[in-house]
């Protein structure tokens, strides 16, 4: 059997990818996420926070709420059918930070939940933060000598 002989084996034998759905199901479910953190904001609004203030608070119950689904796992779940669409940053992120200390509790506090909690999430803060110090240094020299 050649080489392009198995590429068209294996490709006639693939499942098909339902991407029309999957689509759907991402937009759909990651808009929900996305008006119910519009819904917290108005809510907090309401109750007197200004604007930044309550975009804080809806922004911290999302992560909680994040953070208690995936302890519950129930997250997963809700990512099965959604895919990207449980990808919406603030969300994505928390899950991303609880899913590895929920999964290595079983070792203990500290060489378990301590020591895996930023295994995923560790790169993205530690990139995120150099490269913020970076570009405001370079925003800096821009201002000062600009």
């Amino acid at each position: 059997m050649t080489e392009k002989e198995y590429g068209d084996l294996v490709k006639d034998m693939m499942p098909r990818s339902p991407a029309g759905k999957d689509c759907f199901n991402a937009f759909w479910i990651g808009g929900l996420i996305c008006v119910i953190g519009q819904f917290l904001m108005n809510r907090y609004s309401d109750l007197g926070l200004e604007q930044d203030m309550a975009g804080t608070a809806s922004s911290m119950t999302l992560v909680a709420l994040s953070a208690l689904l995936t302890g519950l796992s129930l997250y997963d779940n809700i990512a099965k059918h959604a895919g990207a669409g449980t990808l919406v940053p603030i969300t994505g992120f928390a899950n991303a930070i609880a899913a590895p200390a929920v999964e290595f509790r079983t070792e203990g506090m500290i060489l378990g939940t301590a020591a895996k909690m930023f295994t995923i999430a560790g790169p993205v803060i530690v990139y995120g933060v150099s490269a913020s110090v970076v570009y405001g240094f370079i925003y800096w020299l821009w201002t000062v000598f600009g």
